[in-house]
C-alpha cells in the first residue's frame, strides 16, 4: 500500500452513517465503502455488498462471492492474505461497490446506485487507476455508460469477460460474477490480466511521488 496511507478501510473517510437511502438504512448492518491501496492501478467495482461485506464492512469478503474474488486477487499477486480473510492485505488493488448498503431481498435500485455515485466517483478520481474492473453485469453496464463512448448495452457477459474495453481515461477489463467462474473462465481472466500487469504501471504512473 501507499507509504502514507493510514488505513485500508474507507481510507477517504466517507460518511459511515450515510442515511441518503432510508429504505436501506432499515436493512443494512453497516455502510460499506471502498477498501485497499489508495495508490492502486487496479480498481475492482461490484454491484453492492453481500451478506459477508455487510458483516465485515469490507467489500468482497465474508461470503462465497468475496472469497472467490479474493482468490483471483491472490493469484494475481494483489492479495497476500488467504481468500477467507475479513481484512485482506491488498497491494496495488482497491475494491468497492456501486451501492454501499445491502438489502437482503433485492439488488439496489437505479435511484440507490445514483445516490451512491458521488462516493464511487470520488474514489475513482482520488485513486486515478489505470484499469477499472467491473465485477458482474450491473457494474459493467454502469461503468461502460460512464466511461466509454459506446452504448452500455453493447457490452455484456459472457463475451465481455476477460477482454479490454478502451474507455475515456480508463481501460475496462470486465470480470464475470466470481461465483460463476469455471476453471476455464478463471484461467482466461488471469491470463488476460497478467498480460496487462506486465506493463510497468508503477513507473508510468509515478506511484512513488504520490
Amino acid at each position: 500500500m501507499d507509504a502514507n496511507q493510514q488505513t485500508a478501510s474507507n481510507p477517504f473517510g466517507m460518511d459511515a452513517d450515510c442515511e441518503n437511502c432510508p429504505a436501506l438504512c432499515e436493512t443494512r448492518e453497516r455502510v460499506v465503502h471502498g477498501y485497499g491501496d489508495v495508490g492502486a492501478d487496479f480498481l475492482f467495482v461490484g454491484e453492492a455488498p453481500g451478506s459477508g461485506a455487510d458483516r465485515t464492512g469490507v467489500p468482497f469478503t465474508g461470503d462465497e462471492r468475496g472469497e472467490a474474488l479474493q482468490d483471483v486477487l491472490g493469484r494475481l499477486g494483489l492479495n497476500s492474505s488467504l481468500p477467507s480473510a475479513d481484512e485482506p492485505e491488498l497491494d496495488n488493488a482497491f475494491v468497492t461497490y456501486l451501492a454501499r448498503c445491502r438489502d437482503p431481498e433485492r439488488p439496489p435500485t437505479d435511484a440507490e446506485v445514483g445516490t451512491c455515485e458521488p462516493y464511487l466517483n470520488a474514489e475513482i478520481r482520488m485513486i486515478n487507476p489505470e484499469i477499472l474492473v467491473p465485477v458482474g453485469g450491473r457494474a459493467l453496464r454502469e461503468l461502460a455508460a460512464e466511461y466509454t463512448t459506446s452504448p452500455a448495452e453493447s457490452f455484456a457477459f459472457p463475451d465481455a469477460h476477460a477482454t479490454t474495453i478502451r474507455g475515456r481515461g480508463f481501460e475496462l477489463v470486465p470480470l464475470a460474477d466470481p461465483v460463476d467462474l469455471t476453471g476455464e473462465r478463471k484461467r482466461a481472466f488471469l491470463d488476460h490480466f497478467e498480460s496487462l500487469m506486465a506493463r510497468d504501471y508503477r513507473q508510468t504512473k509515478g506511484r512513488r511521488s504520490r
